[in-house]
């Protein structure tokens, strides 16, 4: 690697900005990430797509980044050191996936439509009891419950043990946390992985966990207890985290546009354009850590990324690049040959699409039904966003309800 690396912003503020200006540089420049980590960030739409679906790029830390060490770095516990198929290649990526697509086919998906509406109908009800002109946060008494709640019942997470798991999974988000903070998030997301294990062998019940706690049981070589601890990682945390940034980014869309709220409102068949270009314009994923080079790979512009560097790709960059989207900035539901990459690309599209975009299609038509006149409490310019350059999703989102 050649070149003083750019200093990446954790806190979240500058977050589009920064990526602007790494896209207009080449097409992959250097950053420095938290740890003292060196990485090439790749923000242009086409080299994206190109790096993405690239035989010598592995997402695979212990057989393709030279030198890793295991759970030395503690703010990537949860993105590399883990055992999942967020961090396998190739065969090991199609078993670890099969083992949980199970969950996540078309029509289980659609099953789950009357229970993802049980849930929005209870917390609107919950709602309609705050009195005329008092303020509610709507992530934390909406948006943050209804996928929280929809994937923890899927993997038969118990009540009691919700608060402490749930807790431990908002932290992982945060790059702005000391390195003693970070272990202790760390040591935190196995605590509760392993209570929950406990629970679930000694009362298995008709869920995600139990299901593979039966697979690791029974067949070792099919998925090891690291792999059955990394997978309810992966999928409790992907499963809450993104859909929440999801509903509360389209839910400041809709308050800040009003005249394409009320074509919405007057063509509830429009909602799923309000998702899509919520998802293109502010993707709940930004970057996502980590990739490595298994060869060198020549992208022009004089810019080589070498056999065993780090790659961070910019997934949330691709729907704001004006060359894939003209006008990105701008709010559209009218947009045509609307393109974004925020659920992936290639071999590692995230398996819970289908679940994130059917538990947006209920929370928000439900939500603007229940409250027609809703309107923000704050200025939405001045929300505070999630001190993170991974994720991308604000801390509260404050509205009067009628």
């Amino acid at each position: 690697m050649t070149g003083s690396p750019t200093i990446l912003d954790t806190t979240g503020v500058h977050l589009h900005e920064q990526v602007d200006r790494l896209r207009a540089a080449g097409p992959a420049v250097l950053v420095r990430l938290p740890g003292d980590l060196v990485a090439w960030s790749v923000s242009r739409g086409e080299v994206v797509k190109h790096l993405l679906t690239h035989p010598g790029v592995s997402k695979d830390a212990r057989r393709s980044w030279p030198g890793y060490r295991p759970f030395a770095i503690a703010w990537l516990t949860a993105w590399v050191d883990v055992v999942s198929m967020l961090t396998a290649d190739g065969a090991d990526h199609k078993r670890l996936k099969d083992l949980v697509g199970r969950a996540f086919t078309a029509r289980r998906i659609e099953a789950m439509r009357p229970a993802v509406e049980r849930i929005v109908t209870a917390l609107l009800d919950e709602l309609a009891t705050v009195p005329a002109g008092e303020p509610v946060d709507l992530r934390a008494r909406y948006a943050y419950r209804i996928p929280s709640q929809v994937i923890c019942d899927l993997f038969g997470v118990p009540d009691e043990q919700r608060p402490a798991m749930l807790g431990a999974i908002d932290r992982v988000l945060d790059n702005t946390i000391t390195v003693e903070e970070a272990t202790a998030v760390q040591q935190r997301l196995y605590a509760v992985m392993h209570r929950l294990i406990d629970t679930k062998r000694a009362e298995p019940g008709d869920d995600m966990t139990s299901l593979l706690l039966t697979a690791q049981q029974d067949d070792g070589d099919r998925l090891s207890m690291e792999e059955l601890i990394s997978t309810l990682l992966l999928m409790i945390g992907a499963g809450s985290e993104t859909t929440v940034a999801l509903i509360d980014h389209a839910i400041i869309a809709m308050l800040t546009h009003p005249g394409q709220r009320a074509v919405v409102l007057a063509d509830p068949g429009r909602w799923s354009d309000v998702v899509e270009e919520s998802l293109r314009r502010q993707s709940p994923v930004m970057h996502l850590p980590l990739r490595y080079a298994t060869a060198d790979i020549d992208l022009g512009d004089g810019v080589t990324i070498a056999k065993g560097d780090l790659i961070l790709i910019a997934f949330g960059a691709h729907g704001r690049d004006p060359r894939v989207n003209p006008a990105p900035g701008t709010f559209d539901i009218d947009r045509h040959d609307r393109q974004h990459l925020a659920f992936g690309y290639g071999l590692h599209f995230c398996l819970g699409a289908p679940l994130a975009r059917l538990e947006a299609d209920v929370a928000l038509p439900a939500l603007f039904g229940r409250f027609p006149r809703i309107r923000p409490a704050a200025d939405p310019g001045t929300l505070r966003p999630v001190p993170s350059f991974i994720g991308n999703d604000v801390l509260t989102l404050p509205v009067l309800l009628r």
